[in-house]
């Protein structure tokens, strides 16, 4: 039996399929009489969500009743949540989103069933394009058709129909500096700008963009930690400092003793950032700072040419080579795992101490008499100015 509910909240009620009907007065039509429109579902709960995703899109401008193109229906939705996602995940966004309508374009959102999502795909596949990029498609244009579905445009989203292609990629090993190279990596490099950080690329597991935002506040006086607290975001090829990767890329990371000159040294200049270079109160751009890590590494040919990102990975496994559990490593290098969150909270600080000296013992730089507080703040590298 139909249960009529209050004001506005239209009638409800169980079909003989089991499914539950919700019934609302949707406007007038021409002639003056009521307009209703119904909602089914498998729950009262699902069914009340219909209604009220659809009510909803009508506030906000959305058409219910027009057959929108791909095109138009994918800029809405993309209006609609690039508020939820950083600007950088933004520009990443829009490179998909130009994908999907590349091949879909003018065709109706009601028109496009499991198979046209297949061989979109297959088209992808066999243009070259990377696995990952296949995945973002196809999520992507779930989160497209799921709100079209849930706005009563569709019927079924046919993303959650079409078959899942098996790609059969090869593994991409990670690139790390051996144990020997990392030793002469330490005792080689130059005592400049980007010798030194290098160095504690190697020896803190900093990414590139946590380097780059690096300001003489963040690190401590006496260079033993390093405070992450922001990182450089590439905005429409602009870098801009902004938030860290995660929630757990904010950390404060024990430098090894014997690298702790190299991090006195580098706060010891009156510009904002470390890597300020050309552009007053400007951070780097990543780009320059590849050329200069590629410069750096082709004078010592001993040494493999691996990329700055390297570094984080040679820290990793050579951590794990010393025999620091994975969990006081992830808590130092802030890995984004959320299932090693747990793990993180019990990592104390003198366990964290305990592992960088491990690094100290197993890679000394030659520096003279390292331990003297006094000798390593009075090393001061004049770098030349970069415009």
């Amino acid at each position: 039996m139909a249960r009529k509910r209050s004001n506005g909240e239209g009638t409800l009620r169980q079909r003989p399929n089991g499914l539950w009907e919700l019934t609302i007065m949707d406007g007038f039509q021409s002639n003056g009489k009521r307009k209703y429109k119904s909602f089914y579902a498998k729950t009262q709960k699902a069914v009340k969500q219909k209604a009220q995703e659809y009510l909803s899109a009508k506030n906000n401008g959305i058409q219910v009743d027009v057959d929108y193109p791909f095109e138009e229906w994918a800029d809405l939705w993309f209006e609609s949540h690039k508020d939820n996602i950083r600007p950088t995940t933004q520009d990443n966004y829009r490179y998909t989103l130009r994908i999907l309508k590349s091949v879909f374009l003018h065709k109706k959102i009601r028109d496009i069933k499991p198979f046209d999502v297949e061989q979109m795909l297959k088209s992808l596949q066999m243009e070259g394009r990377s696995i990952s990029c296949l995945a973002q498609c196809r999520g992507m244009m779930y989160q497209i058709m799921h709100k079209a579905e849930a706005n009563d445009l569709i019927r079924k989203n046919p993303v959650r129909f079409a078959e899942k292609m098996r790609y059969h990629e090869p593994i991409k090993r990670k690139d790390a500096f051996t144990t020997e190279e990392v030793s002469i990596l330490m005792e080689r490099l130059p005592e400049d700008r980007i010798g030194l950080s290098i160095r504690l690329m190697l020896g803190t597991g900093m990414r590139t963009q946590e380097l780059l935002a690096l300001e003489p506040r963040h690190i401590a006086p006496d260079g033993s930690t390093i405070c992450i607290e922001q990182a450089i975001n590439m905005i429409k090829g602009t870098a801009v400092v902004g938030q860290p990767k995660s929630r757990d890329s904010y950390r404060t990371i024990p430098v090894p003793q014997s690298l702790r000159w190299c991090a006195v040294t580098l706060r010891d200049t009156y510009k904002k950032y470390i890597w300020e270079v050309g552009k007053k109160d400007s951070p780097c751009n990543p780009s320059y700072f590849r050329n200069e890590f590629k410069k750096a590494l082709e004078a010592i040919p001993e040494v493999r040419m691996l990329t700055p990102h390297s570094c984080r990975h040679t820290y990793v496994s050579q951590m794990q080579a010393l025999g620091v559990d994975l969990s006081t490593i992830q808590s130092i290098v802030g890995h984004a795992d959320v299932s090693m969150t747990k793990h993180y909270l019990h990592v104390q600080d003198a366990v964290q101490q305990a592992a960088i000296d491990r690094f100290s013992k197993a890679f000394p730089t030659g520096h003279t008499d390292p331990e003297d507080p006094n000798e390593n703040t009075n090393r001061i590298i004049n770098f030349p100015n970069v415009v």
